[in-house]
């Protein structure tokens, strides 16, 4: 039989006060996803893992965190993927090729998989609203001016309630905790 699967995503956190700001916006927007999806740059989109493969993804990820560097974002202005796809966001003005390497690196090995739409790092402020709502959004963040220290990446799950929730932090640079092996003196 196999191993029952859950909702897995890797995503960078944004720090305060930028993540409270842009959930405002997503409320103030009408998103019904704003309680459900805490402002973040995706690094891997929602996937499922196997409770058996857990440990080799969270192993896959330590390892990749270890060996990169925490570098600066710049978030600046609002764009969309319209007519693609009904989504206002934030682009990245700094940091975007950053998160480009991470990202293929945190989608391969254990979490090779295909994936809808090419790499865009951004953070969505609206989602599957109407056209309305997406031109507000767009038109009312085009000022929006952020920037702040990433020092690593989060694994995130989805609860039952639909909730995404970070489980574990991969920061960048640092060996993390592995196995506790005793001193030989």
């Amino acid at each position: 039989m196999p191993s029952p699967s859950r909702l897995f995503g890797v995503a960078i956190n944004i720090p305060e006060p930028f993540n409270a700001e842009l959930s405002k916006w997503r409320h103030e927007l009408g998103d019904p996803q704003a309680s459900a999806i805490p402002p973040h740059i995706t690094l891997l989109p929602p996937t499922p893992i196997a409770d058996a493969d857990l440990p080799e993804v969270e192993e896959h990820l330590r390892a990749i965190a270890e060996q990169e560097q925490p570098f600066d974002i710049h978030l600046a202005g609002a764009g969309s993927f319209r007519p693609v796809s009904p989504v206002v966001f934030v682009p990245l003005a700094e940091g975007a090729s950053h998160c480009a390497q991470i990202e293929g690196l945190v989608r391969s090995g254990p979490l090779d998989r295909e994936v809808q739409f090419d790499y865009h790092p951004h953070v969505t402020v609206c989602h599957d609203m109407p056209e309305a709502v997406l031109d507000r959004a767009e038109a009312e963040l085009s000022p929006y001016d952020a920037r702040f220290f990433v020092w690593g990446f989060s694994l995130f799950e989805q609860g039952p309630d639909a909730v995404w929730r970070p489980q574990r932090d991969f920061p960048f640079g640092l060996p993390l905790p592995g196995p506790v092996t005793p001193d030989p003196a």
